[in-house]
């Protein structure tokens, strides 16, 4: 992307529509720091514009009457759309967030087809109704639609969150408005190509780019049903308080600072090869990011060693070139947060292993060196808190017990991993950890479970049957005495 992508209009109810404001979003290479695109920026009258398009479309329109495989057709030719321009949306997506385009082609653009993907196999076999023997006779229980959603997704994965979130609301029936972040709209632009190609109806997707003051405008709009949010505690705290005062269902995916614990007996080499990208990947600006790595004392200089060398051949650069495997943050300011944090960490007494400030021979641009903390402490702030960056922790334990107290010695809950010989013993590490997603040996997300966090990490489920009934409301409708119908 080396012209300027410039879009005039906005996608509301599945049409390019003159905006009703006149600001705009410019977006920013993280790389070259310079304006590579513009957007029209969405006002409170385009909400309302687009709230009542969904209103309509759901409350009068076809798609929630459709047939399930009639969705799902609609639904297959979105995610064979994205399939078919994935290098496109990946490249878009690197130019505008610096995401590693290898990442962003695996996990940006490949992964949010899988999750499309993965939707369409949960509604298939999802129980929409049963009946059951109730206390006074026979009950049906029907899973209907919830009505009209706001989808609010993040710039470090844009259409990996905003399928999470489309892909099980468009199939139950739900009409959605979708807000993406100023930092990632244009890759938004493509999402509205290939929904209008698919054939939506009118009113059922519109996609809004805009700021906080608008998305809690969104939040708050009386005539959505259901909000999903994907972002940082605070804000998702925001959208949980505007949200209440309608009573609107919410559905929050916050933030982590995820464990991985390496126990005694683990290979080197293999744990070394699967937490490195755990932990780097997308630059560190991931919520599930194995940000604290735990190392038995017993064999902490051995392991620290690795990790050293391991992050310090990571390749830093231009995130389009297929050889970066760290390219830079998304904005000046999360560059600054980094740096912050990693003058925090000194000050705390953690020891700078490598990394620590910005890459030799990259002047221009928002990177900061894949950095690692040795010797440190959980009280410190650079294990408690996210710092959402190339920014990790290497902690020493004692034994086993000190490592579960550790893991579980935070207020997030969201991922983790446990590195071990023993896959049993690795199972029972997992059941004892406090974090709604754990891998053992291994680090991944699987579309067909159920993704969420526990504590402050966020409220509700995604992927998998758990994930798809956030969006359905459930009715209880008593049938007649003596009745089989």
């Amino acid at each position: 992307m080396t012209e300027l992508v410039e879009h005039g209009q906005l996608f509301i109810g599945g049409e390019l529509t003159d905006p009703l404001g006149k600001d705009v979003i410019e977006v920013v290479s993280p790389h070259t720091e310079e304006v590579i695109g513009r957007v029209p920026h969405a006002s409170p009258a385009d909400v309302d514009r687009a709230v009542a398009a969904a209103r309509q479309a759901f409350d009068e329109g076809p798609w929630p009457r459709l047939t399930l495989d009639e969705r799902i057709a609609v639904v297959t030719r979105i995610k064979d759309g994205i399939a078919a321009r994935h290098e496109e949306i990946a490249r878009v997506i690197s130019s505008e967030n610096g995401s590693p385009y290898s990442w962003s082609v695996l996990a940006q653009a490949l992964g949010a087809m899988m999750v499309w993907d993965a939707a369409i196999t949960v509604a298939r076999d999802f129980p929409y109704e049963e009946r059951r023997d109730g206390v006074l006779g026979r009950i049906l229980v029907r899973r209907e639609p919830v009505g009209v959603v706001a989808a609010v997704v993040p710039w470090n994965v844009p259409q990996f969150v905003a399928a999470a979130k489309l892909a099980p609301a468009l199939l139950t029936g739900c009409t959605v408005v979708l807000k993406p972040s100023p930092e990632s709209p244009l890759d938004a632009y493509l999402l509205a190509e290939i929904a209008r190609e698919a054939g939506l109806p009118e009113g059922v997707l519109s996609i809004l780019p805009a700021d906080r003051e608008v998305s809690e405008y969104l939040v708050g709009h009386p005539g959505v049903d259901k909000v999903s949010f994907t972002g940082s505690v605070a804000a998702g705290k925001r959208v949980m308080e505007v949200a209440a005062r309608n009573l609107t269902r919410v559905t929050l995916e916050l933030g982590g600072k995820s464990a991985a614990v390496v126990l005694p007996d683990a290979d080197v080499e293999t744990a070394v090869a699967g937490i490195v990208p755990a932990a780097w990947m997308n630059n560190g600006q991931a919520c599930v990011a194995q940000t604290r790595i735990l190392l038995p004392r017993s064999r902490y200089d051995e392991f620290a060693d690795a990790f050293a060398a391991a992050a310090s051949a990571l390749v830093v650069g231009d995130p389009l070139d297929p050889a970066t495997q760290v390219g830079p943050l998304v904005a000046r300011r999360q560059q600054q947060r980094n740096l912050d944090y990693i003058r925090i960490g000194q000050e705390e007494g953690a020891k700078i292993l490598t990394g620590g400030g910005r890459p030799p021979g990259l002047d221009r641009g928002w990177y900061v060196e894949p950095t690692l903390f040795g010797d440190v402490d959980n009280s410190m702030r650079v294990a408690r808190e996210e710092i959402f960056g190339p920014v990790i922790c290497l902690l020493p334990y004692g034994d086993e017990s000190e490592a579960l107290k550790i893991a579980n010695d935070s207020d997030y809950g969201l991922s983790g991993s446990v590195w071990t010989a023993d896959v049993e013993h690795g199972i029972e590490v997992a059941r004892q950890v406090r974090t709604g997603t754990y891998s053992v040996n291994t680090f991944s997300l699987d579309m067909l479970g159920p993704f969420g966090g526990y504590k402050n990490s966020g409220l509700g489920r995604e992927f998998g049957p758990e994930g798809y009934g956030e969006y359905l409301e459930h009715k209880m409708i008593h049938l007649p005495a003596g009745w089989e119908g």
